[in-house]
């Protein structure tokens, strides 16, 4: 019989991609889709972070294996960046350098977790959080925020699903996919309820730190007594539109850096040395590019907020980051338009799909059922006209 490993049965194929490839299908027939599915900016990378790139060929100096970690360079960077900015004590014994933040993430649960332990995942989540702890053995524990919370988990929701097994707790900051942001208090409260439980230690996502509107974004890892208890995750992709580049990386005490080495050591070995060159300008560069990238976005969430909320049926909270809403559509489940019904999130994303032509992607991949992940990493035009598309297939199920 042929049979792939338990570990990979476990895990799903990522929504987002599978919903992106969706989209793609649809274009190859000549139909004109607007997909809203994949968290990719839809900006160039800045001109500087290129040009780096360019002058590391030219250099000829960069064609041999770089170090597993990274280049030294980059990592004493990322450090002061993260003493600078953030206020954690990084160095660079602290940093390891990966093929993208997913792979930083991948490392860590795999150099932390035995068959058993538990990762509690405060729901809703990225969906590859609840996937790379299942890839490494361990259990998900979802804890959910509810949309009047922001869907924010609580520290009290914290404290109640920490058990013997418990070896983690990960989440993002802004949030993907709801664009919360938790406030300096709430971080607080959260480190708190951590510190009174030895060993337990936070994974935190940070990869769209520059993504925030609400000009409080605090890194846990510099609360008093967290330095030892966090891995930072962090990367380029967002910030600095280079997702195709894959430069992520962590920020951790250096035992579990040197962990993560050993399983990047074993796997991919380090990033591509053209793409840390870029990395390190980016790092040490001009942020007035991410600057102008983050105002546009803001002016998108408040053009996609207003009309949402012109949509009859679709509540959603007020996002404070990233790039997404998930509003809640429940109220949809169970309608028709006559020949095609709806019974859940999933149908809802195949329905405006196939009648309005825009991809979003279903909430239950990301921890919520009840609600659907939408991208305004789009031009305004595209936006305004999928909103439009989704409000008059959205009337007709009845």
């Amino acid at each position: 019989m042929k049979k792939l490993s338990n570990r990979i049965e476990a895990i799903q194929e990522s929504a987002t991609l599978a919903m992106a490839a969706k989209a793609r299908e649809f274009k190859s027939r000549g139909i004109d889709v607007i997909n809203l599915s994949l968290g990719e900016p839809d900006f160039k990378t800045p001109a500087h972070i290129c040009e780096a790139a360019k002058q590391a060929i030219d250099d000829g100096r960069y064609f041999s294996y770089p170090p597993v970690a990274g280049y030294q360079d980059l990592r004493e960077a990322l450090a002061a960046k993260y003493q600078k900015e953030n206020n954690v004590p990084y160095k660079a014994e602290n940093i390891v350098v990966s093929n993208g933040a997913k792979q930083s993430i991948a490392n860590t649960m795999i150099a932390l977790l035995n068959p058993g332990d538990e990762v509690i995942v405060f729901s809703p989540y990225w969906v590859s959080y609840d996937a790379l702890v299942r890839l490494a053995e361990g259990t998900p524990v979802l804890v959910r925020g509810t949309i009047e919370n922001d869907f924010k988990v609580t520290a009290a929701q914290l404290e109640k699903a920490i058990t013997s097994k418990t070896k983690a707790v990960i989440f993002s900051s802004p949030c993907n996919p709801t664009g919360s942001v938790f406030t300096k208090k709430e971080l607080q409260d959260i480190a708190n309820v951590v510190l009174k439980h030895e060993n337990l230690l936070v994974i935190s996502d940070e990869i769209y730190e520059h993504i925030d509107f609400s000009g409080e974004q605090t890194s846990i890892a510099s609360f008093p007594g967290m330095f030892d208890r966090t891995i930072t995750v962090n990367g380029f992709a967002k910030g600095f539109a280079m997702t195709g580049w894959r430069v992520g990386y962590i920020a951790a005490p250096k035992w579990i850096a040197d962990g993560c080495n050993k399983v990047q050591g074993q796997i991919t070995s380090a990033n591509c040395s053209i793409a840390q060159r870029a990395a390190l300008a980016a790092t040490i560069g001009d942020i007035t590019p991410t600057k102008k990238m983050v105002e546009e976005y803001r002016i998108r969430r408040d053009i996609v907020y207003n009309l949402l909320k012109e949509i009859p049926g679709v509540k959603s909270n007020y996002p404070q980051g990233a790039f997404y809403f998930f509003p809640d559509v429940s109220s949809f489940f169970g309608k028709s338009d006559g020949t095609t019904t709806v019974k859940n999130a999933d149908d809802l994303c195949i329905y405006l799909l196939e009648k309005a032509h825009v991809s979003l992607v279903s909430g239950g991949a990301f921890g919520d059922e009840n609600c659907v992940r939408l991208s305004y990493a789009a031009s305004e035009s595209d936006l305004r006209n999928a909103m439009q598309r989704m409000k008059e297939a959205l009337a007709k199920l009845q």
